[in-house]
């Protein structure tokens, strides 16, 4: 690592440690919104004030948190050189997959948007625990360093 890289290193890490919280607190709270907006009645004030909260909470937490994870990540992964390890990979895949998770959240918050919501309380319920099972899947990774 050059001299730059060195100092910089604990900084980047930091941050991008920070960004993986706000994106996990927001990858955790919008199922658990939409569990809430599935009780409410379409077109009634309870219903658009959860539109407003899910579409903030999307554009202003969730969207730029996982940007800042993902650039900071693969800027740290290229800083580590760690691309050929096993425990690397098998995190990166899993992080692939919660970033498909980000996207199908951010889709079934636009069909709550739109009045066209087909999905159960129950569904989301179960959608809530994914985030967690793979951060902690993903932290193991990380930390233990298993392969």
């Amino acid at each position: 690592m050059s001299e730059t890289l060195v100092a910089l290193y604990p900084w980047l890490k930091a941050f991008h440690i920070v960004a993986v919280i706000a994106w996990m607190a927001g990858l955790l709270y919008l199922p658990r919104l939409f569990v809430y907006h599935c009780e409410v009645t379409p077109g009634s004030a309870e219903d658009e004030r959860f539109k407003i909260m899910e579409r903030k909470l999307m554009r202003v937490i969730i969207n730029p948190s996982m940007i800042i994870v993902w650039v900071l990540g693969l800027t740290l992964a290229q800083t580590l050189h760690v691309w050929a390890e096993g425990w690397f990979l098998t995190k990166l895949l899993l992080v692939i997959a919660l970033s498909g998770l980000h996207g199908m959240l951010s889709r079934w918050r636009r069909d709550f948007e739109t009045g066209r919501n087909a999905k159960s309380q129950r569904f989301f319920r179960i959608v809530n625990e994914v985030p967690a099972v793979l951060m902690a899947a993903i932290v193991i990774l990380v930390v233990v360093k298993p392969f």
